[in-house]
């Protein structure tokens, strides 16, 4: 985009019309129903467009490049704002939506200057049509960026809260697993079993797989990562709940897990028992007195 500064017909509109231009912009918006969610009030809408306007009116005085170093303090303030939208909840849309209807409100100011050469008015125009395509852009790629990176966090979250390590018996963890097991997960997985073992000076570690939906090459992978890690800490692992499907699975695939397995969770912590000297005994219910 090219400075054109023997010209300056949108920095002049801007400084003349800047009211103007608020207001119906501020309408615009509301007609378009950017207060009809409930998450922002009129009030702040109309502090948002007035900082944009107030913003963007001295930047425009040497060129019209989103670029450029005058535009820096508008940039960063329409990428506070996407960031604050992202975790509001607001729609790419919404967003999107802000910054693209002050086009109208501009190009109505820009055509409606008296005594303004026509040539000039195209050319501010289009001007008006590229800077705010620029900051428009600019506005939802962070607002993506910062979904992107919200979602990633929870995901991470969610992972830490559907790993829990159970203590069964002293001695004994239990780390149940529901879902995919993927790369990233796995790395959750290990760190939580390999804190519990330490913090608990477990010897036995058994990973349940009941809620694993199918176990392949790289599933199977992931768990004798997690099984070699465990080891390193001095625990023993057994796994649990391989169910007959899987089980043919695997053999199909040729899949082997070198490691001590059950069909289920009882089984597994029958022989983690077993093999730390406990034993579990039926008790006779003793009987209650007659009332």
């Amino acid at each position: 985009m090219i400075a054109r500064p023997q010209s300056n017909l949108l920095a002049a509109t801007l400084a003349e019309q800047g009211t103007t231009i608020l207001s119906v912009w501020s309408d615009r918006l509301k007609k378009s129903g950017a207060l009809a969610s409930g998450r922002i009030r009129e009030a702040e809408l109309q502090t948002q467009c007035r900082t944009v306007l107030d913003l963007l009116t001295p930047a425009v005085k040497d060129g019209v490049d989103a670029a450029q170093p005058a535009f820096a303090p508008l940039r960063d303030f329409l990428a506070d704002l996407s960031r604050s939208r992202a975790v509001q909840g607001f729609t790419p849309s919404e967003t999107a939506t802000f910054v693209f209807s002050l086009k109208q409100p501009l190009f109505e100011a820009v055509s409606g200057t008296k005594g303004a050469d026509p040539t000039d008015v195209m050319r501010t125009t289009w001007d008006v049509t590229q800077l705010v395509d620029a900051l428009g852009l600019q506005t939802i790629e962070t607002f993506q960026k910062s979904r992107e990176e919200t979602i990633i966090r929870q995901q991470r979250e969610i992972a830490e809260l559907s790993t829990p390590v159970v203590k069964l018996w002293d001695g004994v963890l239990a780390l149940p697993l529901i879902g995919t097991l993927d790369s990233q997960r796995t790395q959750v997985v290990m760190e939580n079993l390999l804190e519990s073992i330490v913090s608990e000076s477990a010897e036995i570690a058994i990973i349940d797989i009941t809620g694993v939906p199918t176990v392949d090459t790289l599933t199977a992978q992931h768990l004798l990562k997690t099984v070699s890690a465990a080891r390193l800490m001095g625990a023993d692992c057994i796994i649990s709940g391989i169910r007959p499907q899987i089980a043919q699975t695997m053999v199909h695939l040729g899949v082997e897990l070198n490691v001590v397995s059950k069909a289920t969770l009882a089984d597994a912590f029958a022989l983690a028992l077993k093999r730390v000297g406990r034993t579990v005994v039926a008790v006779k219910a003793r009987e209650l007195p007659a009332s």
